[in-house]
């Protein structure tokens, strides 16, 4: 992997489907200094813990015939909402802050999700997508990692 030029004054998202880390960097391209301009926590707990009752189950019009519904996946939505969410935080950062470059690091699926739904303008300033969980790293692992 060659090594991750964040320009200064460059933007770092750094989100995983439930926490979302928006990041300046305050230093240059070779040393970067990460600072937290805001955070965003949705409230999303586990499926298991968002529905208790059982799949239904449908009827067939002819005869006698029954068959399961799959289950919804109240967390997979919550997470796709999310993602709505942070690409449109992304949009107003972007417009509202002039920014000229943007770094993405966010899960595989989550990262997925906000391709889809990331706004044109937003697109055209990514400069570089991580396909990782930072989250819960602190800021200077971050840093570590983003500058290795």
């Amino acid at each position: 992997m060659t090594k991750l030029s964040i320009p200064h004054d460059a933007f770092v998202f750094v989100g995983d489907g439930r926490k979302a880390l928006f990041l300046r960097n305050e230093g240059d391209e070779k040393f970067p200094n990460l600072r937290t301009e805001q955070v965003f926590v949705d409230d999303n707990p586990p499926a298991h813990e968002q529905g208790t009752d059982a799949p239904g189950r449908a009827f067939a019009s002819d005869g006698s015939r029954r068959s399961g519904v799959e289950q919804t996946d109240w967390h997979e939505i919550g997470e796709q909402r999310f993602a709505k969410d942070a690409a449109a935080a992304l949009q107003r950062l972007v417009r509202d802050r002039k920014v000229k470059a943007l770094v993405i690091a966010a899960p595989p699926r989550t990262l997925a999700e906000l391709r889809r739904v990331m706004h044109a303008e937003v697109k055209a300033r990514v400069v570089a997508e991580i396909d990782k969980d930072l989250t819960k790293m602190p800021i200077y692992e971050i840093e570590k990692h983003l500058s290795a």
